[in-house]
């Protein structure tokens, strides 16, 4: 079961918005600029060297003063792929963007899980529902934008729905990235043998919930299995990137996984999901640990798309 608050917490101001944090927890003793060597003590994290290779930046922002990037030291996360409909995909994207195709007609959906152990901003959960797009400014062919993506380990995404289960992740994802964030009971489980989630709607039911067994694992090195992902979001009506990098320190895959359960309640999160009337799952991938770097939203050029035949 996720915790959402210590037994003891303590009050910040991001922005115009106050939030609580857990007291004496990675937040409240180095507001977003942690001594390395404090981490690298803590008996959770394997190592920092990911880190060490980073700048941390002191940047303005709408939560105000921060820095950048946010480090997340210790992660494990699920993520489930679909194929889908170009047009289902189209018809909920912004028009200035564009889904990325594998082949026509059939681009990618995701429903992605993540449970945060270690980071600059403590402990959390987190749930998402989203969509390969095409880069930004790049009017090349849906699949060798594909291929060119995943020979570099880069992809680019828009996401519909991002829910957290605590306050400082969901202000600082919303009023600093611009993300579809809001807070709500979420708990991600996620071991050698299971991994499990579930998203509480409004009421307290079931929103989305996921349970599957964890793929075979594998170990690397730090920094031998580095991807990075692009997402865009608006920011006070200007389009803006968040440009992400994720360590993977043990994980594993399976295509055309079985004995999987996904379950649709009702919810902001299932309506995402079935409005984009995915056909069939791709894919699993499961990290049992990772890191990850979020740097802050740069502002990008994006123009709204030409109008195209639906592929049928």
């Amino acid at each position: 079961m996720s915790i959402t608050q210590p037994a003891e917490s303590v009050t910040i101001e991001l922005g115009r918005r106050t939030v609580t944090v857990p007291k004496g927890g990675y937040y409240d003793r180095f507001r977003m600029d942690p001594d390395l060597d404090q981490v690298a003590a803590d008996p959770r994290v394997s190592n920092v060297d990911f880190f060490r290779g980073l700048s941390k930046t002191k940047v303005g922002s709408p939560i105000g003063e921060t820095y950048t990037p946010n480090f997340y030291y210790r992660m494990s996360s699920a993520r489930l792929t679909m194929l889908a409909r170009s047009s289902a995909i189209r018809s909920r994207l912004p028009e200035e963007l564009e889904p990325l195709e594998i082949a026509p007609g059939i681009g990618l959906a995701s429903v992605i899980f993540f449970r945060y152990d270690v980071c600059d901003i403590d402990f959390y959960t987190e749930a998402a529902v989203g969509v390969a797009v095409k880069p930004a400014r790049h009017g090349g062919l849906g699949f060798l934008d594909l291929v060119t993506d995943l020979k570099n380990d880069h992809l680019h995404s828009y996401v519909f729905a991002l829910p957290v289960n605590t306050e400082i992740a969901q202000v600082r994802g919303h009023d600093g990235y611009g993300f579809p964030k809001w807070v709500t009971e979420l708990d991600v489980d996620i071991d050698n043998e299971t991994t499990t989630a579930r998203v509480a709607n409004d009421a307290g039911g079931v929103d989305i919930a996921f349970a599957a067994p964890t793929p075979k694992q594998s170990r690397f090195r730090s920094g031998e299995r580095v991807s990075s992902l692009t997402s865009y979001t608006k920011v006070n009506g200007i389009w803006q990137s968040t440009f992400n990098q994720t360590n993977l320190l043990s994980a594993g895959s399976v295509s055309l996984p079985r004995g999987l359960k996904l379950e649709l309640g009702e919810g902001r999160m299932s309506d995402d999901l079935r409005a984009l009337k995915p056909i069939k799952t791709l894919r699993l991938d499961v990290a049992t640990e990772a890191q990850a770097a979020l740097h802050m939203p740069v502002t990008t050029s994006l123009r709204p798309r030409e109008a195209a035949p639906e592929s049928r």
